[in-house]
C-alpha cells in the first residue's frame, strides 16, 4: 500500500467484516513531537483470542478468500520503519482498536494520501455504519461524523455521486485548515 489512507481503508474493510456497527478513524499529527497517530477502532466481533498473537503474520487471516492478510502486517511493518510501532487491543465481542504511530519526519513514512476519499468511499459503500473521522495537528481538531452528517441532511445514505463530492471537499477543506499537507 502507497499511502496510509489505504491501510485505514483495509482496516476498515476488517471492522466491516467483523459486524461493526461504529468504526472510528482518527490521525493526531505533530510537528512538535514529531509523531503521527493512527487509531482506528470499531465495536466488532473483535479478534478471535486463537489469533491475536499471530496477527501480524501476514500468512494468518481469517479470511476464506485468500490465504494471506497483508493490512495489519503492511502497518505494522510502515510504522517500526520509522521508529513507531503497532498495537493492537481486541475484546472478542466487544471491539478492536488498531494503534500505529509514526515518526512524523521520518523519510520512510508513507504520506497520508486520500484519506477524505477513503472515508467517502467507506461512508457510500456502507450506509448502515456510523463512520467517526478525526484529524488533530498542532493548528486544531476537526471532527466529521457520518451519523450526524445524514441526520442534518435529512438523508438516509450517501448514494448521490454531487453530495460525496462535496463531502469529500469539505473533508479536505477542513484538512487544509489545520494544516494538514500531504494528502491527496
Amino acid at each position: 500500500m502507497q499511502t496510509l489512507a489505504l491501510n485505514i481503508l483495509d482496516i476498515a474493510q476488517n471492522s466491516i467484516r467483523a459486524g461493526a456497527s461504529r468504526i472510528s478513524v482518527f490521525v493526531g499529527e505533530s510537528e512538535t513531537d514529531d509523531i503521527m497517530e493512527i487509531f482506528i477502532s470499531d465495536n466488532g466481533s473483535g479478534i478471535p483470542e486463537s489469533i491475536m498473537e499471530k496477527v501480524t503474520d501476514p500468512f494468518v487471516t481469517t479470511r476464506t478468500t485468500r490465504k494471506t492478510g497483508m493490512g495489519l502486517p503492511l502497518l505494522k511493518y510502515h510504522a517500526e520503519l520509522t521508529g513507531g510501532a503497532l498495537s493492537i487491543d481486541s475484546i472478542p465481542g466487544t471491539g478492536t482498536v488498531v494503534k500505529a504511530v509514526f515518526s512524523l519526519s521520518h523519510v520512510d513514512r508513507q504520506p497520508l494520501g486520500d484519506i477524505a476519499g477513503v472515508m467517502t468511499i467507506l461512508m457510500s459503500a456502507n450506509p448502515g455504519i456510523d463512520f467517526l473521522y478525526s484529524h488533530k495537528t498542532d493548528m486544531g481538531l476537526y471532527d466529521f461524523s457520518s451519523a450526524e452528517t445524514k441526520e442534518f441532511l435529512e438523508i438516509d445514505d450517501f448514494s448521490e455521486s454531487t453530495l460525496l463530492g462535496d463531502i469529500k471537499e469539505l473533508l479536505n477543506s477542513n484538512l487544509i485548515e489545520i494544516g494538514v499537507s500531504d494528502f491527496r
